[in-house]
């Protein structure tokens, strides 16, 4: 079984080709590589290479999804969310369409790429508009799980691939806020998103806390987040720009007395790269720096 997302990501797409004659992907000149060569002679007519040309990836998208087909689309994350949102936004929003955007590379794997292949503006600028999905996995069956089910849902759906893993998959149904670890009645709730968990989990381990865990940030399980806090305090531990997540955590405990945090990226302009584990670091995003914003009470956005 595959042991990365993105490989993940390509066996699952070859099953979807072979399952299902209306399976489409759609590419950018990244991530072609990925499908072998005998792949490529069988489902060559519905695995589409359009080049360096992200805007026109979804445009085509948006076509075949005209035709009645499920178009799938892969690239890195500023080139399948930041450079062509504007044919996102019209030609799959606005038509009324649907498809599958898959992103590989989140805010840190290709640190030494820099600010040309880092995103982490990404689910606030998808969570714009009305009716997508963002799923965020942890583990690679997560993503799969993510995959399989947005791809026939019959709806749009974002999902955020990357290098990162929880050392364990904790999701049970998809889309359902699962608790991993329970706490007094009056300790906070750190909710975790995705490929954190397994950091967020030993950044707490001590302290007095419930720690919950989601793939779906948007929209949240509102009944089963309302159901998991007890305490008055929320911090979101969120592996994008600090703050995304806030507003759907806020709406679903609209109606008790709660203080929400948020520890994420508050700085995406950082002008040394180093290695991904290095970045992670440096955005306080690993099991240290998540243990000291904890302690210090100073998350990133409070509301």
């Amino acid at each position: 079984m595959s042991n990365t997302m993105r490989s993940r990501f390509n066996s699952t797409v070859v099953d979807l080709l072979g399952d299902d004659p209306l399976t489409v992907v759609v590419l950018a000149a990244i991530g072609a590589s990925g499908f072998s060569a005998e792949t490529r002679r069988t489902f060559g007519g519905r695995i589409i290479d359009v080049g360096i040309r992200e805007q026109a990836m979804i445009g085509v998208a948006g076509g075949l999804a005209l035709e009645g087909l499920r178009p799938i689309v892969m690239s890195y994350t500023p080139f399948i969310v930041e450079r062509p949102f504007e044919q996102i936004k019209l030609s799959l929003t606005h038509q009324g369409v649907h498809a599958t955007l898959v992103s590989i590379g989140g805010s840190w794997d290709a640190a030494g790429e820099g600010r040309t292949h880092q995103a982490p503006e990404d689910v606030a600028l998808i969570s714009t508009l009305p009716s997508w999905t963002v799923h965020v996995p942890g583990t690679p069956h997560e993503a799969e799980q993510a995959i399989r089910t947005s791809h026939w849902s019959g709806q749009s759906h974002y999902i955020r691939l990357t290098d990162d893993s929880n050392a364990q998959s904790f999701e049970g149904e998809l889309g359902k806020v699962a608790t991993l670890r329970r706490g007094s009645d009056s300790a906070p709730t750190v909710l975790a998103v995705g490929p954190v968990a397994t950091d967020v989990l030993e950044a707490t381990t001590g302290m007095d806390a419930t720690v919950l865990y989601t793939t779906v940030p948007r929209p949240i399980d509102a009944n089963g987040l309302r159901a998991a806090v007890v305490g008055t305090d929320i911090v979101i531990v969120e592996p994008y720009l600090a703050g995304t997540s806030v507003a759907e955590v806020a709406a679903a405990v609209a109606d008790t007395p709660t203080r929400i945090r948020a520890v994420g990226i508050t700085n995406p302009e950082m002008q040394h790269y180093g290695n991904p584990r290095e970045l992670r670091a440096a955005h306080g995003l690993d099991a240290v720096g998540i243990r000291r914003a904890l302690e210090s009470g100073r998350t990133q956005v409070a509301f």
